[in-house]
């Protein structure tokens, strides 16, 4: 079989960070070929408009944390499609007493909310007098919780964050890796409250913005607007219904082989998701195999999205949306209030609320048909937020391999990684199994991936 010349990059995986490490490679004068096994580019990101609704079936919104993610808005000129949340949506509610109740915004607010009693509010006065971790044991979220805090932060609002983020269980789940910034605010100040306060100034100095008060966006067609963009950038580099079947290191880089033949790389850089990498051969010395990254566990998760009459809700739906801890029993993780958000995502006099059900606390409930699903939301959101009648739009949309959990030990993937890059030469893994999970986290990392890679050709040159 004749092979193609060797070109200089091929990217497995069309999602968020695929798309972004391609584009600035090619701003770079770098051309890459992007390989995605599916027909459609975005991955998890998927926005759909029916009936006047538009449902965001995967994630709804991107935090504006780093300059690079606003540099990727401004370089593909999309800054006049842009849309901040509607700052009349501040409330974040927590589930308490199957009632929700809005975290305070001010340490005034913290003293009087009911969402906490008298021993938490101290417990916060007595956290920075607690000492920092020295044994290197690795500790999970609820390990770090209750030695700096107490479990009722844990079970009333830790546990109700991390399945929010992750879908996750704080008692798997590691500090060090699935919140890197708690971890590393008891490391270097040796207090989360002298970490928010003196960390403020690094993350100002580097033009980032703590999570808590990063601006928050969409667009106004939907996140899709912006891989659908990426997607236009790079079309005639893109190669869709392509799975990639084996990876072979040769003298110069690396043969990619695919249904349709084989073509020669300098580097290759893998987007895809962990739990599909055991699958992909390879056939390198440096490189056994692909094995261990089974080890990796993905939570499944259902997203459930759901438009009603406005009268027929009782709750003002002022605010971003609601999560809810594990101790309240409920089926779902969470709902976003989705048309508080952002304007023009229902018909008049209608409401749009997207909820999330399964994660690692009901991962069983992920094989319920979409009719059960929805009835399930809509018996929570009943008792929750006063969501009567029939809902006047459905969306359903089931994720197997939803967001891969930064568990106990996961130190043990991200080592193994920088070694196969070490060992292998020019093999690259980016995306959301080693750079976080947000989208925001997945776009800074396909940009970084590229500037990494650019300069590995530019001091390596075949």
């Amino acid at each position: 079989m004749l092979v193609a010349r060797m070109r200089p990059v091929a990217i497995i995986g069309a999602g968020i960070t695929g798309l972004t490490a391609a584009f600035y490679l090619k701003r770079k004068g770098i051309p890459a070929t992007v390989y995605e096994a599916s027909d459609r580019v975005g991955g998890v990101i998927r926005s759909s408009r029916r009936n006047g609704f538009l449902a965001e079936c995967g994630p709804n919104t991107i935090l504006e944390t780093s300059p690079k993610i606003r540099d990727l808005i401004r370089d593909l000129d999309l800054e006049p499609r842009r849309l901040y949340t509607d700052p009349a949506a501040r409330n974040r509610y927590i589930v308490r007493n199957g009632q929700p109740v809005a975290m305070p915004t001010s340490p005034p607010g913290f003293l009087t909310t009911p969402l906490f009693s008298l021993p938490a509010k101290l417990a916060v006065l007595r956290e920075p007098f607690v000492p920092r971790r020295r044994d290197g044991h690795e500790e999970s979220v609820a390990e770090f919780v209750t030695r700096r805090l107490n479990r009722e932060f844990l079970d009333r609002a830790v546990d109700a964050l991390v399945a929010g983020i992750y879908a996750g269980n704080p008692h798997n789940l590691s500090v060090r890796h699935a919140l890197p910034r708690l971890f590393e605010q008891e490391q270097q100040y040796g207090s989360l409250i002298r970490g928010q306060i003196f960390g403020a100034r690094e993350r100002e100095r580097r033009g980032e913005v703590a999570r808590n008060k990063a601006k928050m966006f969409s667009f106004d067609d939907g996140l899709q607007v912006l891989t659908d963009r990426l997607g236009a950038e790079i079309a005639d580099q893109l190669c869709l219904n392509t799975p990639v079947l084996k990876l072979t290191q040769i003298e110069k880089g690396w043969r990619v082989s695919t249904s349709a033949g084989d073509s020669d790389y300098q580097a290759v850089l893998y987007c895809g998701t962990a739990h599909r990498l055991p699958d992909l051969k390879i056939a390198s010395p440096a490189v056994p195999d692909f094995s261990a990254f089974a080890g990796i566990r993905y939570a499944p998760v259902a997203s459930v999205v759901l438009g009603f009459r406005r009268e027929d809700i009782d709750h003002p739906l002022d605010g971003f949306g609601m999560l809810i801890p594990g101790i309240e029993k409920f089926h779902i993780l969470g709902s976003i209030f989705s048309s508080s958000l952002f304007p023009n995502r229902t018909p008049k006099d209608c409401v749009t609320l997207t909820s999330y059900i399964g994660g690692e606390r009901r991962p069983e409930l992920t094989r319920r048909s979409p009719a059960e699903l929805v009835q399930l939301a809509r018996a929570d959101l009943q008792k929750l937020l006063g969501a009567r009648g029939v809902p006047v739009f459905e969306n359903v949309t089931l994720y197997p391999h939803a967001i891969p959990q930064y568990n106990v030990g996961y130190g043990r993937f991200k080592t193994l990684m920088d070694e196969i890059e070490a060992r292998a030469g020019k093999l690259f893994f980016a995306g959301h199994y080693r750079d976080g999970v947000s989208l925001g986290d997945s776009i800074v990392s396909g940009a970084n991936i590229a500037e990494r890679i650019a300069k590995n050709l530019l001091e390596n040159p075949v």
